[in-house]
């Protein structure tokens, strides 16, 4: 050892080869993990809602919205769920998203939205708790009383939805949107955010809100206020 407890230059060279060597380990397990959802979920996702299954209700995830409408992400993602509907492919639709503020509310432009397509007002349930896709998933089995399913969303989000879902018990299947997959940021964000669905999973997180029980038997538009 060098003089004042210096460690050799090789050695600090070595050390620094270790963490780099240790974080790209890190980043590429991080990386596998959302390709690992999208093997794992492939034979139950659909690129046509003539192609899904029939189940009990059509999940709308929540996404932003501009001046009181739906964003172009959003509007797809509500156009899919009509199509289903009218197919017959679903019963009721279920919207969810996060409306914690009076000035944030991702669910009432898609309702509003929906309403105008022609979809029956009792058969359009609102979470206004949704905020992220663990608590929708995790709320729409446990307050909603949902068994099975379809996701809509877009391509880049429905592994990573899919996964948590059927993690989850439910019947799920998946349709991605008309409007394509997403821009390559996307996908990147899928990331840590397929790392965060699996600590939730693994440490069985709950919402922070549940509430009491609304069967999607019932009338949708009670859940609207």
């Amino acid at each position: 050892m060098h003089e004042g407890g210096m460690m050799p230059s090789m050695s600090r060279a070595g050390v620094l080869n270790a963490v780099v060597i240790g974080f790209l380990m890190l980043a590429s397990a991080a990386m596998f993990v959302p390709l690992a959802m999208r093997a794992l979920e492939k034979p139950y996702m659909f690129a046509s809602t003539g192609d899904v299954p029939a189940t009990d209700v059509a999940l709308v995830l929540g996404a932003s919205v501009f001046r009181g409408r739906p964003s172009p992400v959003l509007e797809e993602r509500a156009n899919t769920a009509v199509q289903l509907y009218l197919s017959g492919k679903v019963r009721k639709i279920l919207v969810t998203g996060d409306n914690s503020a009076l000035t944030h509310d991702e669910v009432t432009p898609v309702r509003k939205y929906l309403l105008a397509a022609g979809i029956p007002a009792g058969d359009i349930f609102l979470d206004h708790a949704g905020f992220d896709t663990y608590s929708s998933m995790y709320r729409a089995r446990d307050v909603f009383q949902a068994r099975s399913m379809t996701v809509v969303t877009q391509d880049f989000h429905l592994p990573r939805s899919m996964f948590i879902a059927r993690e989850l018990g439910l019947v799920a299947y998946g349709v991605g949107t008309e409007g394509g997959g997403g821009t390559g940021w996307d996908y990147i964000r899928e990331v840590p955010a397929s790392m965060k669905a699996l600590l939730d999973l693994v440490i069985h997180r709950q919402p922070k809100y549940l509430g009491e029980k609304i069967p999607l038997t019932g009338d949708g538009s009670s859940t609207w206020y």
